[in-house]
């Protein structure tokens, strides 16, 4: 795509025209094969969260985030092999820079996987959340948000898929199971001391699809083709939806993941997201998607600094490993690369 031709806007798709008929769904499946073969991210209305549901998810994100420095710390990410928990401003890094923010990593709620010997390292990033005493609502909310979100997220990637003309329930065997799924609790707490400004680094998300609902701060960019960044305003009632690098593999870069960034907010003004990481099992095997377009796919991006795996773990692991390198050095000193 060229740069006169990438948007001015993100896309708006509306998820409900998949109960409006033939024509409904047609145009559906028009306007979201174009944006996620040109943009890879867009608007997402019509998806059945509630207002009162989002409020309720919101409200103890803020109670969390207004709570004590010890209580925060008391769920540290430091206590957890899984990299589950709490991580402090600065204590995450993208593309090998500080982020500032600090942000509760929550997944699916399931006992502790210590791999066996021979098994793959990746099965680490299963086991049990942490969650503060103060605030017992916390973990209602947040469970709850994770099996809502599952449900519109599986409903987009087979209309998606249909879009392109594939199978809608080609990778439902990847998701079967526990599929990974993930959420962060995200607070941008202004500019850091010395003045930089990377909320979070640019970067393409490794899984499926990802759902942000995002307060009214602004901040989050999207990359145009020369480079240059999109602002996304904030849009009431909406998800901002991108595409992971799974599904550009998987196509051959028929779909789009597209590299992305958080500005901080100014001075000491704060900004909370919420993304929600629509992921397959660990050790589901991506196979090529069959879909009629794929002879005039334009191939992957290659980055020989981001090696991809078709099993998803490996991918996972990858980024958790670079993204936390205090935890990474407590608990899997093994798993790092040779100097």
């Amino acid at each position: 795509m060229t740069q006169q031709s990438f948007p001015t806007t993100l896309p708006v798709i509306d998820l409900s025209l998949a109960d409006g008929g033939p024509e409904g769904r047609a145009r559906l499946h028009s306007t979201l094969r174009a944006a996620a073969t040109e943009v890879g991210f867009f608007q997402l209305t019509g998806h059945g969260i509630t207002a009162a549901e989002t409020t309720a998810l919101t409200s103890a994100m803020r109670a969390f985030f207004a709570l004590p420095e010890a209580d925060r710390l008391s769920v540290s990410n430091l206590n957890s092999p899984h990299f589950r928990g709490y991580t402090r401003t600065g204590d995450e890094r993208t593309g090998g820079s500080q982020d500032w923010r600090d942000q509760l990593d929550i997944g699916a709620e399931l006992p502790p996987h210590v791999p066996a010997p021979g098994d793959p390292a990746y099965w680490w990033l299963e086991g049990p959340n942490q969650w503060p005493e103060a605030l017992p609502e916390l973990r209602t909310a947040a469970l709850g948000w994770i099996d809502r979100l599952s449900g519109v997220a599986e409903q987009l990637l087979h209309e998606l898929l249909a879009a392109i003309g594939a199978e809608p329930d080609f990778y439902d065997h990847a998701f079967a199971g526990h599929p990974h799924l993930r959420l962060k609790l995200v607070r941008y707490p202004g500019t850091a001391p010395d003045g930089a400004g990377q909320g979070v680094g640019s970067h393409k998300d490794y899984g499926f699809i990802t759902l942000l609902l995002q307060d009214q701060v602004g901040g989050l960019q999207v990359e145009r083709p020369d480079g240059s960044y999109l602002e996304v305003p904030p849009m009431p009632g909406a998800f901002v939806v991108n595409l992971g690098e799974l599904l550009e593999v998987a196509t051959d870069g028929y779909l789009k993941a597209t590299r992305h960034r958080v500005v901080s907010p100014a001075g000491a003004r704060e900004r909370f997201s919420v993304p929600f990481f629509y992921n397959p099992r660990l050790d589901a095997h991506i196979e090529p998607l069959d879909f009629p377009g794929a002879q005039h796919a334009p191939g992957a991006t290659q980055d020989p600094a981001n090696p991809l795996y078709a099993d998803f773990g490996f991918n996972e692991l990858k980024g958790y490993l670079r993204a936390h390198p205090e935890v990474t050095r407590r608990y899997h000193t093994g798993l790092l690369p040779a100097a």
